[in-house]
C-alpha cells in the first residue's frame, strides 16, 4: 500500500465540540432573567389594564396594573440610563401601592404624571440607531408602543386633572428629562457642534410654533380663518374618525425618524431624538381626555405616525443631499454605499447607554 493511499483512507479527526463553561452559562441566564421579568411584569400589568377597560375583574385591578407597568418602566429607564434599576423599580412599586391604599386624588394625579413622563422618556431611550429609513420606522413604532402602554397605566391611576394642564405638565417634564439624559450621552453642549446647534434651534422654533399656534389663532386670528380650520378638524373627525395631533405629527415623529437615522452616523443625532418626546408624551397622555374615545385616540396616533413618517423621510432625503449624497438613478447606489459606512456603535437595546 502506498503512502498516498494510506493518507486517503485515514479517518479525519473531528474537531472537539465547544463546551460552554458553567460560569458563562450562568452569566447568560442572569443577563436574560431581568429582561424576561420585565416583559412578564409589563404583560401582566397590560392584561390587568385591559381587563379594567372591558369591566372584568375587581375594581382594584386597573390600579394594580398601573403600578406594575409604572414599576417595570421605572426599572427599565434606570437600567437604560445607567442608574440603579432595583432601587428605582422597587421605589416606584412601593409608592404605587401607597397611592392605591391612600386613595387621595393628589397622590393619584402625581403618580399619573410621573408614569406618563417615564413612559415618554423610556420610549425615546429604548430606540437604537437606524441605518436605513425602514429601520427608523421600526424604532418609531417601538417608541409609540411603549408610550401607548404607558397611556393605559396613566389613566389606570384615575387622576383628577384638567386636560390642558396635564398635557403641558407631562410634556414639559418629559422634555426636560430627555434633554438631561441626552446632555450626558452627547458629551455636554460642546459635543453639539455647529450642526447640532442648528438642529436644536430649529427644533425649539418648531416646538414653540406648534405650542403657540392655537393660542395665536385664538387671540389674533380672524374669525373666518379660525372657523375654516375648525371645519377641517370636524370633517376629519366625522369622516375618517380622528384628527392627528400636530405636535406628534410635525415635530415628534420626524424627530424620532431623523434622530435615529442620524445616530447611526453622528453623535448629534441624540439631540434630535430628544424632541421625540413630543410624540411619545402626546401618546402617553392621549387617554387623559375623557371627551375622546379610545378608538379616536388610537386613530389620531396612527394618522400622526403616518404623516410624521412621510415628513421624516423628506427630512432624511434633504439631509443626505446636503451632506453630499446624490439623488436620482445614480443616488440609489450612493445611498447603499453611505449606509455601509454608517457604523457608529451604540449599546444594544437591552444594555445601558451610560
Amino acid at each position: 500500500m502506498s503512502r498516498s493511499s494510506a493518507r486517503r483512507r485515514a479517518p479525519r479527526a473531528r474537531p472537539a465540540p465547544r463546551r460552554v463553561s458553567r460560569e458563562a452559562f450562568e452569566t447568560l441566564g442572569r443577563s436574560r432573567l431581568p429582561i424576561a421579568g420585565f416583559a412578564v411584569l409589563v404583560l401582566l400589568g397590560l392584561a390587568a389594564l385591559v381587563a379594567g377597560i372591558v369591566s372584568l375583574g375587581p375594581d382594584w385591578l386597573p390600579g394594580a396594573g398601573a403600578v406594575a407597568v409604572a414599576s417595570a418602566y421605572s426599572w427599565a429607564l434606570a437600567a437604560r440610563t445607567g442608574g440603579r434599576p432595583v432601587v428605582y423599580g422597587t421605589l416606584a412599586a412601593v409608592l404605587g401601592v401607597v397611592v392605591l391604599v391612600s386613595d387621595e386624588d393628589y397622590l393619584r394625579t402625581g403618580a399619573a404624571v410621573m408614569t406618563c413622563v417615564v413612559s415618554a422618556v423610556l420610549g425615546v431611550m429604548a430606540t437604537v440607531p437606524a441605518v436605513r429609513f425602514v429601520h427608523a420606522v421600526r424604532e418609531s413604532v417601538i417608541a409609540l408602543v411603549i408610550a401607548a402602554i404607558g397611556a393605559l397605566a396613566t389613566v389606570g391611576f384615575e387622576p383628577a386633572i384638567t386636560v390642558v394642564g396635564f398635557e403641558y405638565a407631562t410634556f414639559g417634564l418629559a422634555l426636560v428629562g430627555a434633554f438631561a439624559v441626552v446632555y450626558r450621552l452627547g458629551a455636554g453642549l460642546h459635543g453639539l457642534g455647529r450642526r447640532g446647534v442648528a438642529v436644536v434651534v430649529i427644533g425649539m422654533v418648531v416646538l414653540a410654533f406648534t405650542l403657540l399656534y392655537a393660542e395665536l389663532l385664538r387671540r389674533y386670528g380672524t374669525p373666518g380663518l379660525v372657523e375654516s380650520l375648525l371645519d377641517v378638524v370636524r370633517w376629519s373627525r366625522s369622516n375618517i374618525g380622528a384628527f392627528p395631533r400636530p405636535i406628534e405629527t410635525v415635530l415628534g415623529i420626524p424627530a424620532l425618524v431623523w434622530g435615529c437615522h442620524m445616530r447611526a452616523r453622528r453623535r448629534q443625532g441624540w439631540w434630535v431624538c430628544a424632541f421625540g418626546v413630543a410624540a411619545t408624551s402626546a401618546v402617553a397622555n392621549s387617554l387623559a381626555n375623557p371627551a375622546i374615545t379610545l378608538r379616536e385616540s388610537s386613530l389620531s396616533v396612527l394618522y400622526g405616525l403616518v404623516v410624521g413618517l412621510l415628513i421624516g423621510l423628506v427630512v432624511i432625503r434633504v439631509d443626505l443631499a446636503v451632506t453630499g449624497s446624490p439623488t436620482g438613478s445614480r443616488g440609489r447606489r450612493s445611498r447603499r454605499d453611505e449606509e455601509a459606512t454608517a457604523v457608529r456603535p451604540e449599546p444594544a437595546r437591552t444594555s445601558a447607554l451610560l
